[in-house]
């Protein structure tokens, strides 16, 4: 079940720990409680936490199943014998950085916004910004009558009369980059996530994933300020 999910059968009476009803925040010892949902003992699976960076292509959906037969990242991730799951999404014509894992916890952490988990996007504009055009994108916005959290935008560079922008969010809404630059009159030629926090892309091919290193877990679930 998802954490929602989960909290509604518990709010509902329908979990027990050692023969007394469940409640919010309470901690189970897997190898010594009893828990049993509906009148069934629930075992844990013993499945293995899988921690996983994927370089996302474009051409496939974050999705696990897609009803329009589209390829899937998980397609990506031949001879995996953990099965994981995306955190959070990326569009299909969007590439870059993208967390797949089976640990919930770890996933609702980095979904949550209370938890503040920074985003860096490199973008690249169909031609030049305008002074006005980017005073618009570092200034308070409201997309779909929603009051965007402050964004950071700055450009890098002028290539082949584009322009090298970054993005920096303090959430992501869906298409929230687009969306912004489309009330700014703006074109996107390309959109690649960079960066999670200080977890970094860096130089993993696209197409490609790796497993995530024991430092990086533990910073991405909060238990160290260094990666």
């Amino acid at each position: 079940m998802s954490r929602r999910a989960s909290e509604k059968v518990i709010l509902a009476g329908n979990v027990k720990i050692n023969g007394k009803t469940a409640q919010l925040g309470d901690k189970v010892d897997p190898e010594n409680d009893t828990v049993v949902y509906n009148g069934k003992v629930i075992k844990p699976d013993g499945e293995k936490k899988r921690y996983i960076m994927l370089n996302k292509p474009l051409g496939y959906v974050t999705t696990t199943s897609d009803e329009k037969g589209r390829e899937t990242v998980l397609s990506l991730l031949g001879g995996l014998d953990t099965r994981v799951y995306p955190v959070g999404r990326l569009d299909m014509y969007s590439e870059g950085l993208l967390i797949l894992t089976n640990d919930g916890e770890l996933t609702n952490r980095l979904t949550h916004p209370k938890h503040n988990m920074i985003k860096t996007y490199s973008v690249i504009i169909k031609g030049e910004i305008s002074p006005d055009a980017l005073h618009t994108l570092n200034s308070p916005m409201e997309i779909d009558g929603y009051k965007l959290k402050p964004v950071k935008v700055r450009v890098v560079s002028l290539k082949y009369g584009n322009s090298n922008t970054l993005f920096t969010l303090n959430e992501g809404r869906n298409r929230q980059i687009r969306k912004m630059c489309d009330k700014c009159g703006l074109t996107i030629m390309r959109l690649t996530r960079i960066s999670i926090g200080k977890l970094k892309l860096g130089e993993l091919e696209r197409g490609k994933y790796r497993d995530l290193t024991p430092a990086e877990v533990a910073y991405l679930k909060g238990e160290s300020e260094t990666i």
